[in-house]
């Protein structure tokens, strides 16, 4: 069900425009319909009233023979007429019925030409076979004469009223009025009109949800820019009064997350600083030792602890050290890298994996590589680089020779300070924050690091990034 319904705001709201339109519309065409059938009944009354008097206004000096007479003339299937000795309605009508109202109505108005009784009744339609809408109409028959031998068929298979008017000598007067034709309640002729008019409102509403929903799609966009980068640019605070509220709220936040992680930073480069002063008083004395295996077992631990002092450093400076973003070619970038280990080969040399540009901070972006190569050739011995576009994307895939990573893991190792060999050996081990530096380095340039592992055995890191236009 859920694959059905609208996933989106704007298409929630534009099924609902849709569900309105087409129920307003039902209900106005059962209005109308209800409406006309109610002014056809008027008319109706009006046209039985209208004919009984004709009719006796032109018999009711005529002796019984001539009514007859005249009444034979006048007769056909639609409008039927007789003259005879006995009513054609027999049955009585219930006081409150407005065909009752109608009776009193003909007998007031015809009193004068000596009628005495009237009855009125309902029919249902008789469908005769030599109704006028079964003329067939000819190829050269035009449209007006065509439109009125349909009315004329409608008319003859419509409901009638009939009417039983009794003259002074005795005599009934009985005759039918055909009821207006409903008609369909909505025409073919009038489908294109309803399409066009439901069509600019469906426009109008796509036109209309795309303006009033553009601040939020701006909003999710500006949103996910900062989950990527705390130093992206505020949110606009322009809009309804809805959107500046919240574009505030997400810019307040936005700021305090900011201030939040560059104290932390400061905290944590200004203590790893600090380090390098006793550290480097150490390494002098270190050179007074005499013992040089003393010498060399201490000078192994300094340069570990200078290490990690330099990776914390590292991490802990990236989003507050002031370099600005260039347009940089990825391939010269790689290929220098890869020129620093022995242990690296490319496995295309393309002249489409050359040339391509990307936007990122320079020496930021030399540390992620640098960082996702060495630790192929840490923990997988060889690396074998691939560059290649993918749409708008760079990618670059390293795959080395090594174990792989379990299935669990692939998402955890980018934990800060997640190491999975689990020695104590900085040379094996490492400090865990080499695949973190190279993500947050990548995320801040609008790409991505993932892991995954190769079928053919090894760890496959990929690096994606915005190509430059």
């Amino acid at each position: 069900m859920r694959r059905i319904l609208p996933q989106t705001l704007p298409a929630w709201v534009l099924l609902i425009v849709i569900a309105g339109l087409l129920i307003s519309q039902i209900a106005t065409l059962y209005i109308v319909s209800r409406d006309r059938a109610a002014a056809n009944d008027v008319v109706d009354l009006y046209r039985l009233n209208d004919r009984a008097f004709s009719l006796v206004q032109l018999m009711h000096d005529a002796t019984p023979e001539q009514r007859k007479a005249t009444a034979s003339g006048l007769f056909n299937a639609t409008y039927a007429l007789t003259v005879s000795g006995t009513p054609a309605v027999t049955s009585s009508i219930a006081g409150d019925d407005e065909l009752a109202e109608l009776e009193d109505i003909l007998v007031g108005r015809l009193s004068k030409f000596g009628i005495t009784d009237a009855r009125v009744r309902r029919d249902p339609a008789t469908h005769e076979a030599d109704a006028p809408g079964g003329t067939v109409a000819g190829p050269d028959v035009g449209q007006v004469e065509r439109d009125l031998l349909v009315l004329a068929a409608d008319f003859a298979q419509s409901d009638k009223l009939t009417a039983s008017l009794r003259f002074a000598d005795g005599q009934w007067l009985n005759f039918t009025e055909p009821n207006t034709p409903a008609g369909p309640i909505l025409s073919f002729d009038s489908l294109p009109l309803y399409a066009l008019i439901a069509g600019l409102v469906v426009a109008s509403s796509i036109w209309s949800l795309r303006r009033l929903t553009a601040p939020y799609r701006m909003m999710e966009t500006a949103v996910k820019r900062i989950g990527e980068d705390l130093k992206s640019p505020p949110i606009a605070e322009s809009g309804s009064r809805e959107v500046r509220t919240a574009a505030k709220a997400v810019n307040a936040m936005q700021a305090r997350l900011r201030a939040y992680v560059e104290d932390r930073e400061h905290l944590a480069a200004a203590l790893a600083h600090d380090l390098r002063t006793p550290l480097t008083r150490m390494r002098l004395r270190l050179e007074l030792l005499r013992n040089s295996t003393i010498r060399a077992a201490l000078g192994h631990d300094l340069a570990d602890i200078e290490g990690i002092a330099s990776s914390v450093i590292d991490f802990a400076t990236f989003e507050v050290t002031e370099e600005k973003s260039e347009r940089i070619d990825f391939w010269s970038l790689v290929e220098s890298v890869a020129d620093g280990f022995e242990e690296v080969s490319f496995d295309n040399d393309d002249a489409r994996s050359r040339g391509l540009i990307c936007i990122a901070r320079p020496v930021a972006l030399r540390r992620c590589v640098t960082n996702l190569v060495q630790n192929a050739v840490t923990y997988g011995k060889k690396a074998h680089l691939n560059l290649r576009q993918s749409d708008r994307t760079i990618a670059l895939a390293i795959r080395d020779e090594g174990p792989g990573i379990p299935q669990a893991e692939l998402d955890a190792v980018f934990g800060s300070f997640v190491r999975l060999e689990q020695s104590r050996n900085r040379q094996t081990g490492g400090l865990g924050l080499g695949l973190t530096i190279a993500r947050n380095i990548a995320r801040s340039a609008g790409g991505e690091v993932s892991l995954s592992n190769h079928p053919d055995g090894g760890l496959l890191t990929e690096l994606r990034l915005p190509l430059a236009i």
